[in-house]
């Protein structure tokens, strides 16, 4: 018995098929119900909170923690002198 010509018309659905923006949205959507289940589970503190952020001028992303109260950043990642050093190479 030969299988091989049953439903030849129609295409196969592969990963490499489904639109780049529609990953794109999908991957923004976890990260978002992950930043909000750490900033729930208070990780970084009451007083704290973890946030993404992409850099205006080297178009990285950025992780901050941020004082909830008077918008200080604790900590962030990659640091402050990196995205400098990174815009100046990109212009230089």
């Amino acid at each position: 018995m030969d299988i091989s010509g049953v439903n030849r018309a129609v295409p196969a659905v592969t990963v490499a098929d489904v639109p780049v923006a529609a990953q794109q949205n999908i991957e923004k959507r976890d990260v978002v119900q992950a930043v909000k289940a750490v900033n729930g589970a208070e990780m970084y503190g009451p007083e704290n909170e973890l946030r993404f952020q992409k850099d205006p001028v080297s178009q990285r992303m950025v992780v901050r923690v941020v004082n909830k109260k008077t918008d200080e950043v604790v900590s962030q990642i990659p640091p402050e002198y990196v995205l400098e050093l990174a815009a100046d190479l990109k212009h230089a």
